[in-house]
């Protein structure tokens, strides 16, 4: 199946919190490698109180699971006290991806 769909999520960090979100993102891999739907998931820092994530999901049904999961969950209960403001949180479809070539064994 075809990578469609995704999340774009801009968050920016409260003042002295830029390191305490850098932590809480890298946690977050741990958390989204245990949901089969999401297929890709990048945690990104913009500039320096500037944070995303993005990810990617071959369903609607994937997308909405995540949306429903334990990563937007976290943000809910530690973002008041990291965000300076609400998280940007965008749903976007996906018009053209290019997929990672799998490696080739070497002897």
């Amino acid at each position: 199946m075809a990578l469609n769909f995704g999340v774009l999520a801009l968050v920016e960090a409260k003042p002295g919190k830029e390191q305490d979100v850098w932590d809480f993102l890298s946690g977050g891999r741990d958390i989204v490698a245990t949901e089969p739907g999401t297929k890709t998931w990048y945690a990104f820092r913009v500039d320096e109180n500037t944070f995303g994530i993005f990810d990617t999901f071959e369903t609607e049904e994937a997308r909405q699971e995540h949306l429903n999961g334990a990563i937007p969950a976290a943000l809910g209960e530690h973002g008041p006290s990291l965000l300076a403001k609400d998280p940007n949180i965008r749903l976007v479809e996906l018009i053209a991806v290019k997929e990672a070539e799998p490696e080739l064994n070497r002897m």
